[in-house]
């Protein structure tokens, strides 16, 4: 039977693990191999670990640390930062990567998801949207790290992707990223009427409840959060942490 993911999504910048909030300010809370071998023991559903780096930077994908990564995940991991090729994309898998998640090079050649599914096979290629609220309503879709807004409606790049043949599509709130205030169940719902792939929404959660809600709200999906897993209590001390099994089953009925 389908049920909810519940996704820990880490971010690498300068090979260290980070928190941003609304996309600025990263914070240093680890070691992201030690993060993986944490959320091994804790026996996460999946795993996405985001490059932060190397779009804004026009760099290859780091794939030393991909393959230590693979190496160490016991768990479904998807991997995100700098994939712009077909070939790129053929060689993370070939490292023991179950995903490739494309971003910035989908938004201006959106083609270039038909090469990499043709390349690793639909299932394997995830599409993450950055997008932000416009002041009078609706989403703009953002990339290099939400700092360039994309001409294209966010609608029509949705369509288009899933057109194209993608496995996933993940959306993550700039505005909601880090707050810990919830999620934008509005965005999530916006989404799900335009698109039937399977869908993960990132950013706001502060609480697993709030899991709960967006479960309420659109069903099974995946739920995926960042300082939800990395940080504990009100003065946000850096603790990996992660639901039990049971405690899952029991959110998520």
């Amino acid at each position: 039977m389908l049920r909810t993911r519940v996704i820990p999504c880490l971010l690498v910048h300068n090979s260290g693990l980070v928190k941003t909030v609304k996309f600025k300010d990263p914070k240093y809370v680890g070691d992201p191999i030690n993060a993986v071998k944490i959320f091994n023991e804790k026996e996460a559903d999946e795993l996405i670990v985001l490059d932060i780096d190397a779009s804004v930077k026009g760099r290859e994908p780091d794939y030393s640390l991909i393959q230590k990564l693979a190496v160490e995940s016991r768990m479904p991991l998807c991997y995100g930062g700098g994939v712009k090729t077909a070939e790129q994309a053929r060689k993370i898998i070939g490292l023991g990567v179950e995903k490739v998640a494309l971003s910035s090079e989908v938004m201006t050649n959106p083609s270039v998801v038909l090469e990499v599914s043709k390349a690793v096979g639909t299932q394997s290629v995830v599409v993450v949207f950055d997008v932000k609220k416009k002041l009078l309503g609706g989403y703009d879709v953002y990339i290099n790290n939400g700092k360039q807004k994309i001409k294209k409606s966010f609608t029509q790049l949705l369509k288009e992707v899933e057109q194209l043949g993608i496995g996933e599509i993940v959306v993550n709130s700039i505005d909601q990223d880090g707050v810990m205030n919830g999620y934008d169940l509005a965005l999530a719902e916006t989404v799900r009427e335009i698109i039937s792939s399977p869908l993960t929404i990132l950013g706001g959660a502060g609480t697993l409840d709030d899991i709960v809600k967006l479960q309420e709200k659109l069903g099974v999906i995946g739920a995926a959060a960042g300082s939800l897993f990395v940080f504990k209590g009100p003065y946000k001390a850096v603790l990996i942490n992660y639901p039990s099994y049971d405690a899952k089953l029991a959110l998520l009925k």
